[in-house]
């Protein structure tokens, strides 16, 4: 229930900072831990509206006190980084969990305007941030989050980019950092055969789909297996997807892809709250 995930959200946030030797300024109303929590929150049952989680969370008697809108915002960047940490070590638990040690490579479109607001977008102002999104035959403006998920859909890695940065030149971004004798399946944009070499190498194996005429063509079992692993990935994205509002308020850049990140991060506690 809504009731249980908020609180199991406090107790991760406030476990996490008391783990860090973590200390709260003595003059604050609100203490770091729910701060990140109404963060999280937002992003979990709000699409992003901080404001209307806070209000809600200060009603509703989670958190004692409030503070203004502007204060929020200068506390939450004291712990954005905060949250990348949260989200690698839930993805920690979640590769140890994962005993088929198979894990599934995409992409995400998050668009930060309409196309035909481009001329007055004022958070970015570049080409490369112009992406085409061949499923849904369509040009978008903004990011994308590029994504290693679990066999079960628990998000594990990811990173963002500009909407522009192809999905083959991802590759090289990506740490994989992931247990020996890993499977990593993927869809045809991840046919490198050089990087599949070197993954090979560290005991990782990178199974894109393969194209029609590929050098390296995959016998007709693994193709089975590997389409049937691909579809896993549609889990993770749509539970991003429904969590996204149709446009992420943002004043900064920074800001949109500090709510981008809060998405992915809600979107990997839901999956462990699913199991």
């Amino acid at each position: 229930s809504m009731d249980t995930h908020i609180v199991l959200v406090y107790c991760l946030c406030d476990d996490l900072l008391k783990w860090q030797h973590h200390r709260n300024d003595s003059q604050c109303m609100l203490s770091d831990a729910e701060i990140m929590t109404i963060a999280i929150v937002a992003a979990m049952y709000f699409h992003g509206n901080q404001a209307m989680a806070r209000l809600f969370l200060r009603e509703q008697g989670y958190i004692k006190h409030t503070i203004s809108r502007s204060r929020f915002c200068r506390r939450l960047a004291k712990v954005r980084h905060q949250f990348l940490t949260l989200f690698n070590l839930l993805g920690e638990v979640a590769k140890a969990q994962n005993a088929d040690n198979i894990y599934i490579i995409d992409s995400l479109p998050i668009a930060v305007c309409d196309n035909y607001r481009i001329r007055r977008c004022k958070l970015y102002r570049d080409e490369a941030y112009r992406g085409y999104q061949a499923s849904k035959r369509r040009y978008f403006y903004g990011l994308k989050i590029h994504l290693v998920v679990t066999k079960t859909g628990q998000p594990v890695e990811f990173f963002l980019s500009p909407g522009a940065f192809s999905d083959t030149a991802a590759l090289d971004q990506f740490d994989f950092d992931l247990p020996p004798e890993a499977w990593i399946v993927g869809d045809k944009a991840y046919n490198v055969y050089l990087i599949e070499d070197i993954m090979a190498d560290c005991d990782l194996f990178l199974l894109p789909l393969r194209k029609d005429n590929s050098k390296r063509p995959h016998p007709g079992w693994l193709r089975y297996l590997l389409a049937t692993y691909r579809k896993t990935v549609e889990t993770a994205g749509s539970q991003i997807e429904r969590l996204l509002p149709k446009h992420i308020h943002a004043v900064t850049a920074d800001g949109f892809e500090l709510k981008t990140m809060l998405f992915v991060l809600a979107s990997s506690i839901f999956a462990i709250f699913d199991q």
